[in-house]
């Protein structure tokens, strides 16, 4: 009878390798790289919503109101300003978002998800800034103070709303889009697979 084969135990300071993928440290590295990239474009893209809220205060068209003495109305019942209010945050965003996709593909062209990632909160921030700086920066939201130092019968301006919500989405919208387009067409590439011939086993000599 032979005896029971035991497993030979590891060598000193060598522990048996754990179930599933390693992580390296070199990857780990990597990771923390683009995250810190990531975050530093998130806040960049970010402060640049304050230059935004100043040409969304400077470009966008009054609303015209008057008083009466007792209430407030439209000077023109029927004009666009509040439209026109609307449309002009979405070019400017459109094209804040156009810019700032382009000049990260730029700076940073082989980032990976994080950085898209960073991108996109980063100009959903810079919108939602924009908003708040244009608002703030604007005609007063006090509309009965400014009736009364308007005076009856004098014209002054409304003060400057985003109606739709929906355009604080142009910025990162446009970001996207331009990073991903830019990103397909001079991204890099990842190298092709060599192709793996398999040679036939010669057959041996005969006995």
């Amino acid at each position: 009878m032979t005896a029971p084969l035991t497993p030979h135990d590891p060598p000193a300071g060598k522990q048996p390798a754990e179930d599933g993928p390693a992580v390296l440290p070199a990857d780990r590295e990597e990771l923390r790289t683009e995250v810190r990239q990531a975050a530093v474009v998130a806040a960049a893209v970010a402060v640049a919503g304050v230059l935004l809220g100043l040409l969304w205060v400077w470009l966008a068209p009054r609303v015209p109101l008057i008083s009466d003495g007792k209430a407030v109305y439209l000077k023109n019942s029927e004009g666009e300003q509040a439209i026109g209010a609307d449309g002009t945050f979405v070019l400017l965003a459109l094209g804040f978002g156009a810019l700032s996709g382009a000049v990260v593909f730029l700076l940073r062209r082989h980032g990976g998800l994080p950085l898209v990632i960073g991108l996109a909160a980063g100009s959903l921030v810079a919108s939602v800034i924009a908003w708040r700086v244009g608002t703030a920066l604007g005609p007063t939201t006090d509309v009965v103070a400014a009736a009364r130092a308007a005076g009856r019968g004098v014209v002054f301006d409304a003060p400057l709303k985003l109606a739709a919500k929906g355009a604080l989405l142009a910025w990162p919208l446009a970001a996207m889009a331009v990073h991903l387009l830019l990103t397909a067409l001079f991204g890099p590439r990842d190298p092709e697979p060599e192709p793996h011939w398999s040679v036939p086993e010669e057959p041996g000599p005969s006995a």
